[in-house]
């Protein structure tokens, strides 16, 4: 038996889903056709799911200006090619040799994830071989706990990036077609990823039966969290009740299933329960739905009623066994076609659009208007008339622009929120300078001394006027005395004329991104995790991120060009990386001369330029490491400069050096600077001259050596960070440490380290950690653009004095033991101190 029969003759590519399942009935074996489109008992449930679907009515809607629509959203953090994932189905190899390999070549293709399952009869690393977009792994809980642990370490080692927990089979359902075939497994298909020892896997309902748990409660989610850092959903929750239970548990995201109609008989559809679900998760989580969807419009259906995106399941197995992966990739492009379709002929411009107005009788779905995670809002509900006269312009947020409505706007919020409510704690979250090092009668100094300067260059009186009183050059005025610095300090040797004086360096980002970045297919790669400042810049923008996970001891270039082909291999092209090479926030890594060749080789390699950040050199002890602008000679070096930290921060004086050539169509060329300050006229006009004015003073007072300026605080600044090290090694020796499952890593300089913790280090351990404790951190996940960090604090300890640092870390070690002490306490994560 090999589950499939002779090819029909058809020539004509299927233009419906419809007609993919019919191909693929002739293609298969009955028993084969039955075991992957049957449903349980008489298949009321399964009928009712796509019954829902079909009675869904959307509203045309004209003239709405929308213009082209874009179907991309973000789930997770993480950009999706549309609101559409492949769900969890076992065995695709039954429908062709190649499985889930072709399955996920064509989901990324589409740039759409894919949910593997427990049951793949391809292995996970052969699967994330073929992948270009996310994958997810399905989990089944098996009585062997140490069997589902395994599967779980193998996923997150081949890359996978979220668990999406099956929760409604204590028992598998009555599926009548199987029972009457007496299906069994061809000999050759087989859990791939299972042990394989003695089990019989051949019979699925039998296997269903003696394999999985059947006693799961609530407190699964915590053990899945001791062993796995991993964002986790759950699958298969069909009431509001069950959906509150879940956020409590502290899930990620839910999927509203019924297991697409093979559990419980009699069940109601899922998109009937979308709405009360949708209100009672009220934003909190991703919420996704299977069961049903057929067209691309039952897609925008189920997000009017409040689904973040939803996952097609029996139509991909349908087109891989039409065609393969080729077939998968025609059922995808199907439906993202019809979705475009619908969404284009309701106006509706985006996914963040779409709203229960799109639905007639919207009336009776006000449940479904609630904006669930993951970066898609939705409409508020309408609002009745005010009287005239007295009605004031409200404004709907779905209607701003979508980047108002990501979370990575909004990372630093709750931290600033906690920093107002508990004045007296000690903070290691603020990553500013020391202030003893300020005095205020110096910022008169140095503009005193920048007015001289001027003077003594033959400027006359009204000349230094203007200079000090208007708004002066929009590339800056104090560039040559930035080019000298750079020279004297950093060996980059950059002219003026490349040179453009920002508004603080997050200034020259925007600048940066808004020129490089021109066509939707451009792609930025970012170090990961990173500063908020460059993945907020590129969502004002629209820019797509891609972030490059740091390993252990730091960014490995491979990892950076493993991006580079990953993007390429979906169309895109990765335009820059973003890195900090040195003392980076927030990790505190610093990258080894020899990864700084390499990733200058991989540039040149592939065309790629680099934004390279450095604002923590200056200010931290011994010899540093060179810049890549200084060892850039073909000039792929974008190099952000900021006196944030070497100066002061509230001059709020940044610069760019962008000395690439650029050609325009008559073949005249210009530098990328000058392009820079095109769009910093259309921006901020310039950078205020009592600014440029205070930080040319100081670089006049030290003959641009900020260096030897700094050499007291870089002093401090590693005194500060011996005295953090020698702090958690006192109260966490290795041998404690390494039991409770705590480390952290050893910077060399800069403001910042990371303590790798076995809990949750979320929002809510942030809040217990000051009530009860009086210390505050930062949460690492606010620094990842996808998942990660949920089990890692940063320490800032620039702010803190020798005192206030052996009292701040008493306080959080305390936190810590208390944290692993609390019922429902998750295990040690593995790993050292790096």
């Amino acid at each position: 038996m090999t589950g499939r029969t002779t090819p029909s003759g058809a020539s004509r590519p299927p233009l419906s889903l419809e007609e993919y399942a019919e191909r693929a009935r002739t293609r298969l074996t009955p028993a084969v056709w039955d075991f992957i489109e049957g449903g349980a008992g008489e298949e009321r449930t399964l009928a009712a799911n796509r019954a829902a679907f079909d009675r869904v009515r959307l509203n045309p809607r004209v003239l709405t200006g929308a213009g082209e629509c874009d179907p991309s959203t973000t789930v997770l953090g993480r950009r999706w090619g549309a609101p559409v994932a492949v769900a969890p189905m076992a065995y695709h190899t039954l429908m062709h040799p190649d499985g889930e390999t072709a399955t996920a070549r064509a989901a990324g293709a589409a740039g759409l994830p894919l949910v593997v399952s427990t049951f793949a009869g391809r292995t996970y690393p052969e699967i994330a071989a073929a992948a270009t977009s996310p994958l997810w792994l399905q989990v089944y809980c098996f009585r062997d706990r140490d069997t589902t642990r395994r599967l779980i370490e193998h996923a997150e080692a081949a890359g996978f990036e979220a668990l999406v927990l099956t929760v409604d089979t204590p028992r598998l359902g009555r599926r009548l077609r199987d029972l009457r075939n007496d299906f069994r497994l061809p000999s050759h298909i087989a859990p791939a990823n299972l042990p394989a020892d003695e089990t019989d896997y051949s019979s699925p309902s039998e296997h269903g039966r003696t394999g999985l748990d059947p006693s799961l409660d609530w407190s699964v989610i915590a053990w899945l969290r001791s062993v796995s850092r991993l964002p986790v959903l759950v699958k298969g929750v069909m009431t509001a009740e069950d959906a509150r239970r879940a956020i409590a548990a502290g899930v990620d995201g839910i999927v509203v299933s019924n297991h697409g109609g093979r559990q419980l008989d009699g069940a109601p559809a899922t998109l009937d329960v979308l709405a009360p679900i949708a209100a009672a998760v009220d934003g909190r989580c991703a919420l996704l739905l299977d069961g049903g969807v057929r067209r691309g419009r039952d897609v925008l259906g189920a997000l009017a009623l409040g689904a973040d995106a939803v996952l097609l399941g029996r139509p991909v197995l349908h087109g891989l066994a039409v065609a393969g992966g080729n077939g998968v990739a025609g059922v995808l492009g199907l439906v993202l076609d019809e979705l475009s379709e619908a969404m284009a002929l309701t106006g509706t411009a985006t996914v963040a659009d779409a709203d229960a107005s799109l639905l007639t009788g919207a009336e009776d779905t006000a449940a479904a208007r609630h904006r669930p995670s993951g970066g898609t809002p939705r409409h508020d509900p309408p609002r009745p008339p005010e009287p005239t006269g007295t009605a004031t312009a409200t404004l709907r947020k779905a209607n701003l622009h979508r980047s108002v409505s990501d979370p990575v706007l909004d990372t630093m919020n709750f931290l600033n929120e906690i920093t107002g409510r508990f004045p007296d704690v000690v903070s290691f979250a603020p990553g500013r300078p020391y202030e003893e090092f300020f005095d205020k009668d110096e910022i008169l100094d140095h503009i005193r001394r920048y007015l001289d300067h001027l003077a003594a260059g033959g400027a006359s009186d009204e000349a230094i006027r203007t200079a000090l009183y208007q708004y002066g050059p929009t590339a800056g005025q104090i560039r040559e005395l930035i080019s000298d610095s750079l020279r004297a300090d950093e060996g980059i040797d950059a002219p003026p004329g490349a040179i453009v004086v920002t508004v603080g360096a997050q200034e020259g980002m925007l600048l940066a991104l808004r020129a490089l970045f021109a066509d939707p297919g451009d792609v930025l790669l970012v170090a990961s995790p990173c500063y908020v400042g460059i993945t907020g810049a590129a969502s004002l923008l629209g820019v797509p991120v891609h972030p490059v996970e740091e390993r252990a001891d730091g960014l490995d270039v491979a990892d950076v060009e493993a991006a580079v082909l990953a993007e390429r291999a979906r169309g895109r092209r990765p335009r820059a990386f973003y890195v900090v090479p040195d003392h980076s926030n927030p990790s505190g890594n610093t990258m080894s001369r020899r990864a700084r060749e390499e990733l200058l080789e991989l540039a040149a390699r592939h065309d790629l330029l680099i934004l390279e950040d450095s604002p923590y050199r200056l200010v931290s002890p011994g010899v540093q490491l060179p810049t890549l602008k200084s060892m850039d000679h073909a000039r792929r070096v974008i190099h952000l400069g900021s006196y944030s930290k070497s100066v002061f921060p509230s001059a709020r004086v940044g610069f760019v050096v962008a000395d690439q050539p650029v050609r325009d169509p008559s073949g005249a060329e210009s530098l990328l600077a000058d392009e820079l300050a095109k769009i910093k006229s259309m921006v901020t006009v310039n950078t205020p001259a009592l600014s440029q004015a205070a930080v040319a003073g100081a670089l006049l007072a030290c003959g641009g050596r900020l260096t030897e300026r700094n050499a007291v605080p870089a002093k401090h600044y590693g005194e500060a960070l011996r005295v953090t090290l020698e702090q958690l090694d006192r109260h966490f020796p290795e041998d404690v440490r390494d039991r409770l499952g705590i480390g952290w890593n050893r910077p060399s300089g800069g403001f910042f380290l990371t303590v790798r913790v076995p809990f949750p280090a979320d929002n809510a351990a942030l809040l217990r950690s000051a009530e009860d404790h009086g210390v505050i951190w930062t949460p690492m996940a606010y620094f990842y653009p996808g998942p990660g960090g949920e089990r890692s604090i940063r320490l800032s300890f620039s702010y803190l004095s020798p005192a206030e640092i052996e009292d701040g870390i008493a306080r959080l070690a305390a936190f810590l033991r208390s944290e692993i002490e609390r019922p429902g306490a998750t295990g040690p994560t593995s790993g050292r101190d790096t």
